[in-house]
């Protein structure tokens, strides 16, 4: 089987609005120094949409209200993936216009191509980006594993009812520190 590091919407602007201090991008970073020691691909997804917004229709809440607030446009700042765990030169970054990493985005053509039949999910939000494209994968007939604290959503109780209740379901759900040593290069 082989695998990838998704690290989903840990974007400027979103870190700003979601991370509480917590540690979340330390955690993420050794998760992305763990998987590039393992040879692991790591592809990075983002939530840019154009300007004006011709994508986002309006019966589309949750992206009728980004519109709205004006966030996520292309070339913005914000839009960029946050400095601390960001892309090395010849990373993948793949570019999406809905919740799942798969929606209005070219990774399954990525991932077809590099012969990845598996996948390691990491994001913000729980409750978006990594729900959606747990579903979609799952469907999709990916192998799955979610990082539990390598996820954040705004809603903690959310997020616990998510790693705790449904992701299992579906996936392996583990730490970080328990993943990165399932990895480890002797």
């Amino acid at each position: 089987m082989s695998s990838a590091l998704l690290v989903m919407d840990v974007q400027r602007d979103i870190v700003d609005i979601v991370d509480d201090g917590s540690g979340y991008l330390p955690r993420l970073r050794s998760a992305i120094d763990a998987a590039r020691a393992a040879n692991i691909p790591v592809i990075y997804v983002v939530i840019a949409l154009r300007p004006g917004f011709p994508e986002v229709g309006t019966r589309n809440r949750p992206l009728a209200a980004i519109a709205r607030a004006g966030l996520y446009v292309e070339g913005a700042p914000g839009t960029e993936i946050h400095p601390e765990v960001a892309p090395r030169p010849g990373d993948v970054v793949v570019t999406k216009r809905r919740a799942s990493a798969f929606s209005g985005s070219d990774l399954d053509v990525v991932l077809r191509a590099r012969g990845i039949d598996s996948l390691v999910l990491t994001g913000i939000a729980t409750s978006a980006v990594v729900l959606s494209t747990l579903c979609q994968a799952n469907d999709l007939d990916f192998g799955l594993t979610v990082l539990s604290d390598a996820c954040l959503d705004i809603d903690p109780e959310v997020h616990r009812v998510l790693i705790e209740r449904l992701f299992p379901q579906w996936a392996d759900v583990v730490t970080v520190d328990a993943w990165v040593e399932t990895i480890a290069v002797p």
